[in-house]
């Protein structure tokens, strides 16, 4: 089984707060993003967004477009204005190769959330979860018609965060709604990933590989921190740099066929953690990990 591995920009600069990164140039960050040796980036803030305009600056520097955030507001929204609200950035993505939407519904407050305690989010009532599974299920359809599959971002500080939410949110939605399976945003949100992998792998159709320092973790339950005060406290690192298991995670993923992406993605203050630095370590040590759990690397 063959994978390719990408990452997002995020290492570089990132978007939620300019003090980390944002004078990085679009250059250094693709330049820097090959010569680690990944086939794909993510979108990033400072990625043109016209596809006659990203394409031959990603051809050039050898890089597939491998996916994009998107801020869904579909919990306050009706379907139909949701979906003309992301069209332009599903065009994007459809025009630019990429088969997935990283779509994270972030109503209520996710950009000001970031910056409080992460308690302070909000959250659905178990009776709210069958109305919501059929909005999402039908945007979820509607993207796939366009040709972009919805992968759906369990994110600290959002309406879907813990296991027992993602567990909601596929129980109540239909097979059009893919998961974003992030290692990070699970076990910060107290979860089990490989339990979590296991439930769900029929539906995982985009991986985040987000590792997690321990200390750092127990400092982030213990004092309530806001997401971001965990980010710049370092409670993110890339794969093989922390506390997550990834062997067995890779095998169930290789065993079940998956054959999307693997994205490095892990927000730390680039003064400390050092862009390319860490960019090549977590290229390094996911491939290995990756073709030890049996599967074909491409660049």
């Amino acid at each position: 089984m063959s994978i390719r591995i990408g990452i997002n920009p995020i290492t570089w600069s990132n978007d939620d707060d300019p003090r980390l990164g944002g004078d990085t140039t679009l250059d250094t960050i693709l330049r820097e993003t090959r010569q680690a040796g990944f086939a794909g980036t993510e979108l990033g803030g400072t990625f043109p967004r016209q596809p006659r305009v990203l394409g031959p600056i990603l051809a050039g520097h050898r890089l597939a477009l491998v996916s994009g955030w998107y801020d869904g507001r579909l919990l306050d929204a009706e379907v139909e204005a949701e979906f003309d609200a992301v069209l332009p950035h599903l065009t994007l993505l459809r025009d630019l190769g990429a088969r997935v939407v990283v779509y994270a519904d972030t109503s209520r407050g996710r950009h000001d959330g970031i910056f409080r305690p992460v308690s302070q989010r909000p959250r659905l009532d178990d009776a709210d979860w069958p109305a919501y599974g059929r909005k999402i299920t039908a945007l979820a359809d509607r993207m796939a018609g366009f040709g972009v599959r919805m992968a759906f971002h369990h994110h600290m500080g959002t309406i879907v965060e813990t296991d027992h939410e993602i567990d909601e949110l596929m129980a109540h939605s239909g097979e059009s709604v893919g998961l974003l399976f992030d290692t990070g945003h699970c076990v910060y949100a107290k979860g089990d990933p490989a339990a979590l992998l296991a439930r769900h792998i029929g539906r995982v159709n985009h991986v985040h590989c987000k590792d997690v320092r321990r200390p750092a973790l127990e400092r982030a339950w213990a004092e309530d921190m806001s997401f971001m005060g965990a980010v710049l406290d370092g409670i993110f690192t890339v794969p093989g740099d922390g506390s997550v298991d990834y062997p067995p995670l890779l095998t169930r993923l290789r065993e079940a066929g998956y054959d999307g992406w693997l994205v490095v993605e892990a927000e730390q203050d680039p003064a400390k953690a050092h862009p390319l630095t860490y960019a090549t370590m977590g290229y390094s040590n996911l491939k290995r990990m990756a073709e030890a759990a049996g599967f074909t690397v491409a660049s």
